[in-house]
């Protein structure tokens, strides 16, 4: 037998992901919940390009042990006016000062934290139809107001 490829990663797109303010839901059996607004942002990358919609939010689940668990669902519209569904999982973990200074918004050195997604696109456009049957993996960085999400595909 042949051996398989090694998967390759070539970059897609980077996003911004302007936040609205968080609503706490409070303690609920598998950790504290709260969801945060997605409200606007910019998606820059050969391929693909465009602008977040103010339309989606991140229904984020804080474990006991700080692991942030981020589960998000949004819409981008793509520079010729395309829309796709983008929605990301992923997880955020660190050192508790660390996190604990991620989470007032100070500006913090990503490479102090592990925040890694698999966002999955979804489209009617034929124009961005190969989105529908991307692989992809991100890391990202929290911002005070902001998420910056890499995003790349998988070869």
């Amino acid at each position: 037998m042949t051996a398989l490829a090694r998967p390759e990663l070539v970059h897609l797109c980077d996003l911004t992901v302007d936040l609205g303010k968080p609503l706490e839901l409070g303690d609920a059996p598998r950790g504290k919940r709260r969801i945060i607004p997605i409200v606007g942002g910019k998606v820059e990358g050969e391929r693909l390009s465009g602008r977040i919609l103010n339309l989606g939010a991140d229904w984020q689940t804080i474990m006991a042990d700080a692991n942030a668990e981020l589960d998000t669902r949004y819409a981008i519209e793509t520079h010729d006016g395309a829309l796709i569904d983008i929605r990301n999982f992923g997880y955020r973990h660190g050192p508790a000062d660390v996190l604990a200074a991620v989470g007032r918004g100070e500006p913090v050195d990503p490479a102090l934290y592990y925040m890694r997604t698999l966002p999955r696109f979804e489209t009617g456009d034929p124009r961005y139809g190969w989105l529908n049957r991307l692989i992809c993996v991100g890391t990202g960085a929290r911002l005070a107001a902001a998420v910056v999400i890499s995003v790349y595909e998988v070869k």
